[in-house]
């Protein structure tokens, strides 16, 4: 639950501009919304709202989509297109899918559903504000770095002009780190910064070789600013065209800092944070020794994070499983000299145990599940059964799984054409979409469907059967119940495991 005092703290400075016409829900919300911010503006329609914006502007818009004279969609194109990082929420009672890719191309920060849900506002409210904060730190940051390059120019005037240009070309490329970086992630890269420097430290190395695997820790990753959206943001298991394109990121932040001169030595270390100890690394297969000493340090470092966070296809390791997996791949994946004091090091400290690649908020995750959309029912397909079953190990969300079986349907398919039955499937997953809410709805085996749910579920099975008469006498449907944690249905695998029985 957020923290109510925390998130007035966090609005206290901040500005929002409220856009709906419903007159007593603008009321009952812009009174809700002084609670927290500085200053609460409303407007009646687009229009209007478009109209403030470009007078006074806001850190913060929240709009209804249909409303009279400009609906919410047209305003935010008019306010991106002169002010394209501009926070919005979109809070509305439409919930279909072609407005959610509205959303997701103006890149809106949020998505909440009326009627207003006041707890899902706050953590809403409280991850974007949070984001507001820290890009004026950002701001702040970097015009206080601005003015230290001048002041550094006037104090270096006397230097030898190579020496300016190094400095001068040091200076730019940290201001446009600060611009690329992501307020939604680097917790990724502060960790391995972190357990860098902690293992550095425990072998004995020097302060300045501490701090220098420090600053490479935090900016390892760089190069993933190259990497293209549809990879970077696939939360599925890539292919091997899509891997090779994510690997090209070491090379990428590699070459990046190679353009300046003082900065060689780090880009060595993060162009080589993906070898491993017996070559079989990227992107040069360097082995042993031929890995830079700081570069095995890291690879260490970036592993132990990625074994003790929760990723997608696979759940966190505690401490000791992930150092029980770190000594098993000595002279595999890691330096051996390395092995036991880097265990040493990675003991004594606390790892966060809430650490996560998933999503969170309606619109993170409509733009997550949006990679597991069946193209022709419309419900998700089977991958994200498989991925919602491996979540469920630790969130014990759903206790139900209810397998609606369609029969003869490969002889439908033959006797009226497989067009006919993509579109009785289709008809067949939204009837269950507007039937059964609050679950969720899989298509499985290509002609069946699985409602994953948190209580036991009655599904109209008489209602669906006189769908599948009509339109052919041979269909028709039955259901089966699992229990899934009685059952550990865990995975897609001991699912079909449990159906074979």
């Amino acid at each position: 639950m957020t923290d109510i005092q925390e998130l007035k703290q966090t609005c206290s400075t901040l500005s929002v501009l409220y856009v709906e016409d419903d007159t007593k829900l603008r009321d009952m919300v812009s009174d809700y919304l002084k609670m927290f911010f500085a200053r609460v503006v409303v407007a009646e329609d687009g229009k209007i709202g478009l109209k403030k914006f470009k007078k006074e502007k806001f850190d913060l818009v929240i709009t209804d989509i249909q409303m009279p004279n400009m609906n919410g969609i047209e305003m935010i194109e008019a306010i991106k297109s002169f002010m394209l990082y501009q926070e919005v929420i979109i809070l509305t009672a439409f919930s279909e899918s072609f407005y959610f890719l509205d959303a997701i191309r103006l890149d809106v920060s949020g998505y909440l559903i009326k009627p207003v849900d006041y707890e899902l506002m706050n953590q809403t409210l409280f991850r974007i504000t949070k984001k507001i904060i820290a890009l004026r730190e950002n701001e702040s940051y970097k015009l206080n770095l601005e003015h230290l390059v001048q002041d550094e120019v006037q104090k270096n005037m006397m230097l030898e002009d190579e020496k300016i240009y190094n400095y001068e070309q040091t200076l730019i490329a940290l201001v446009e780190l600060i611009e690329r970086r992501d307020t939604y992630t680097g917790g990724h890269s502060e960790r391995v910064a972190t357990y860098s420097k902690a293992i550095a430290s425990q072998l004995g190395c020097t302060k300045e070789e501490c701090d220098f695997i420090y600053r490479a820790g935090i900016l390892h990753d760089i190069g993933k600013v190259v990497t293209p959206d549809a990879v970077l943001l696939k939360p599925g298991k890539l292919e091997a065209n899509e891997y090779r394109l994510i690997q090209e990121h070491v090379t990428a932040g590699s070459e990046m800092l190679e353009k300046i001169p003082m900065y060689k030595e780090l880009a060595s270390i993060l162009g080589s944070h993906h070898e491993r100890y017996d070559g079989k690394g990227y992107p040069k297969g360097l082995k042993g020794n031929e890995i830079p000493f700081l570069s095995r340090i890291m690879i260490i470092a970036d592993a132990f994070d990625a074994m003790t966070t929760n990723r997608i296809y696979k759940a966190r390791m505690t401490k000791e499983e992930a150092l029980n997996e770190i000594k098993d791949n000595s002279a595999k994946q890691f330096a051996p000299e390395l092995i036991d004091p880097a265990i040493e090091a990675l003991k004594k400290l606390d790892i966060t145990k809430n650490t996560t690649q998933m999503p969170y908020g309606e619109i993170e995750k409509e733009r997550f599940a949006y990679f597991y959309k069946d193209q022709i029912t419309g419900v998700y397909n089977q991958s994200y059964l498989n991925l919602i079953l491996i979540q469920n190990i630790n969130s014990k969300e759903y206790n139900f799984i209810t397998l609606l079986n369609i029969h003869n349907f490969s002889s439908y398919n033959q006797n009226h054409s497989w067009q006919s039955g993509d579109n009785l499937l289709k008809s067949l997953g939204s009837y269950l979409v507007e039937k059964i809410k609050e679950s969720m709805i899989f298509r499985f085996e290509g002609d069946d469907f699985v409602i994953l749910s948190q209580n036991e579920i009655d599904i109209e099975l008489d209602e669906i059967n006189n769908k599948l008469k009509k339109a052919d006498k041979a269909l028709f449907a039955t259901t089966e119940k699992f229990d899934v944690q009685k059952k550990k249905i865990f995975s897609l695998d001991t699912f079909e495991n449990e159906l074979k029985k």
